[in-house]
């Protein structure tokens, strides 16, 4: 099974794009008019440029406004056919792809379109080419693909087939199924995109809203799993039309694209396993369990003052590594470690970003075949050589320079604490039990690689995209969980550095976790214990209080409690949620308390916009960068 991706996808010259399509594993190309008229080189040249990465081209498009059209277009359009073939034969494609006419003079009539596609098949057969007709979703007279394989039924010719594409389809709604009485033979191409529902003008929505598979909401699977019950084994290609992608990174791109469709393609081969189908073979996605540990990298004075924080969240210092400076604190299922190495992953992140995150630790059921779907979907695996007294964990780079190792209950791996760890004292805690989710800040431009990230290489879901009110601009929050909410990350795109979470990425030179929330099960009775011993809540102001008990029937003392320790308040359908945040650490880390009731599934999200305003009257005056650490 060929996988492919349109040169239109991503930015770059067509030198740079195949670079980064060849690096990100794709076999092949759809190489684009626009893209080798630019290149100064010959098509000759171009196409042994091509080969010399590895690559094959699949298709050649595109090749407009061809059918149905009354003379003397009729004979133009032929003639541009036979300059196209000439093209064609240079750069060693034997593929064209047209697209359904949109041109003002065009007489439609399948009869008429199929007559034309029959001579040029004719023409092609000559050359040894084949062409394939594709249904725009605009096109003036063709614009589903059931009519456009009627077209092709009835031209009936060897070297005509049908080109279909999930955005054609499933952009105007229609159902896939049709696919599956037509002959694997005669689809002779297949594009893939997925993209957001938005009411739009299709031809607008096309052009520039389009995304990989599993970034947006159309049924992608559904599509690929139709052209896969007709016996197709031709390539399988990306055809994305997208503003940020076409002026963003090039390799980011590119491997995202590849990660999509072989995580697409494989989900199919999982759908359907006792079918014919060539999907790639490699591990299905893992649920996982929950973060089974968090890591921060710092070093000196800022090292100890993190330690002072974990102790005033009723954390205990319950080991130290047998090799490193790393230190284990514990509190229920709570486990965070201060690696204070000056070498290695943490040493580095800590030189390049000061004190913060540098390594999540998930909980799976088969931490080895995580990590060899990653492999499988071109993620790097992050490589290291265990000392002596140390396991070998399974572990990735993830974005932004982070690092996720998975950890299961399997024997050797279950038992790293035991191994890797000298026991110290007891932890007694506050109340807090487990991990409740992970704050993870990002460009907003780079949602989209996040979102992928996790979706393909987890059995996780997304939520849709909401937008959080900073005072300073918009941020946007996605969150990725397991099905039964055990796993929960939450994505925020910040697209300014003027909102909180702006402020964080550019301080931090792109550290990504920026908050982390833990779980009580009476947060009345730990933010009480933790005021005890010296935690420092975030002040709400009582105009939110007043405000809440005009929105919700809560009773005073309940009221008057959540007043007295800052703790703000949400509800929905399915019961009710409790929060409470730390004041502002460094460069904009905080810890946030919660406690949730019955089935309640949100964040908190209405007291988001309150929540910023508090933290940004106790930082540095906004837009001003820190001097120094």
């Amino acid at each position: 099974m060929k996988t492919s991706i349109a040169t239109v996808s991503i930015s770059g010259n067509l030198r740079e794009k195949l670079t980064a399509i060849a690096a990100a594993g794709f076999d092949g190309i759809e190489i684009f008019e626009q893209d080798f008229i630019a290149d100064a080189a010959s098509p000759k040249e171009i196409g042994a440029m091509v080969r010399d990465h590895g690559l094959d081209i699949t298709l050649f498009q595109p090749f407009r406004d061809f059918e149905a059209l009354p003379e003397p277009l009729r004979a133009k359009a032929f003639d541009r056919a036979e300059r196209k073939f000439d093209v064609m034969q240079e750069l060693g494609v034997p593929l064209l792809l047209i697209c359904s006419s949109v041109h003002p003079k065009s007489l439609g009539g399948i009869e008429r379109t199929a007559h034309d596609l029959f001579e040029l098949g004719e023409r092609a057969a000559k050359r040894g080419l084949f062409v394939g007709y594709e249904a725009l979703c605009w096109g003036r007279h063709i614009n589903d693909h059931r009519d456009a394989w009627e077209v092709v039924r009835r031209a009936d010719h060897p070297n005509i087939g049908v080109i279909l594409d999930s955005f054609h389809t499933l952009g105007r709604q229609i159902s896939p199924e049709s696919i599956r009485s037509i002959p694997g033979d005669k689809i002779f191409f297949v594009q893939l995109a997925d993209a957001p529902m938005i009411e739009m003008d299709l031809l607008y929505w096309s052009r520039h809203f389009r995304n990989m598979p599993g970034e947006g909401d159309l049924d992608v699977l559904g599509f690929t799993q139709a052209i896969a019950a007709t016996g197709y084994s031709g390539p399988y290609s990306l055809e994305i039309f997208n503003d940020y992608f076409r002026g963003g990174n090039p390799t980011t791109v590119a491997q995202d694209g590849y990660r999509s469709l072989v995580a697409l393609l494989s989900d199919v081969g999982h759908a359907q396993p006792d079918s014919k189908y060539p999907a790639p073979h490699f591990p299905a996605r893992s649920q996982p369990d929950g973060i089974s540990f968090i890591e921060f990298a710092s070093r000196g004075e800022e090292a100890k003052a993190l330690a002072k924080q974990f102790s005033t969240l009723g954390f205990a210092n319950v080991g130290t590594h047998v090799n490193k400076e790393l230190n284990l604190w514990q509190q229920g299922n709570i486990r965070i470690l201060i690696n204070e190495e000056t070498t290695g992953h943490a040493g580095a992140t800590w030189n390049a970003r000061g004190t913060c995150v540098c390594d999540l630790g998930i909980g799976v059921s088969d931490a080895q075949s995580v990590a060899t779907r990653a492999e499988a979907l071109g993620i790097d695996i992050h490589r290291s050589s265990p000392a002596p007294g140390e396991l070998s964990i399974p572990a990735v780079r993830g974005l932004s320079g982070s690092i996720l190792h998975f950890t299961d209950e399997t024997p050797g791996l279950g038992d790293v604490w035991q191994v890797e760890f000298k026991a110290k004292e007891n932890a007694k805690g506050v109340g807090l039990t487990r991990v409740d989710h992970v704050g993870v800040t990002v460009n907003f431009e780079d949602m989209l690689s996040w979102s992928l990230f996790f979706t393909t290489l987890l059995d996780v879901e997304k939520s849709p995209i909401i937008d959080v009110i900073d005072p300073d601009g918009i941020v946007r929050s996605q969150v990725v969980q397991s099905a039964d909410g055990g796993f929960k990350i939450t994505l925020n795109g910040a697209d300014t550095h003027r909102t909180l979470a702006g402020s964080f990425l550019a301080e931090t030179f792109g550290a990504s976790v920026q908050h982390i929330a833990l779980a009580t099960e009476d947060i009345f009775e730990t933010m009480r214990a933790l005021g005890e011993s010296g935690f420092a809540t975030l002040a709400i102001p009582a105009n939110y209080y007043d405000d809440l008990a005009a929105r919700f029937n809560l009773p005073d003392e309940l009221l008057k409690g959540m007043k007295s320790l800052n703790i703000l308040y949400d509800e929905d359908t399915g019961g009710t949620f409790f929060q409470c945040y730390s004041q502002v650490i460094g460069s904009g880390f905080f810890f946030e308390i919660i406690q949730r009731s019955d089935s309640y599934t949100g964040f908190g999200a209405p007291n988001a916009p309150f929540r910023i305003a508090a933290q940004k009257r106790e930082s540095q005056t906004k837009g001003l960068p820190r001097i120094s650490r």
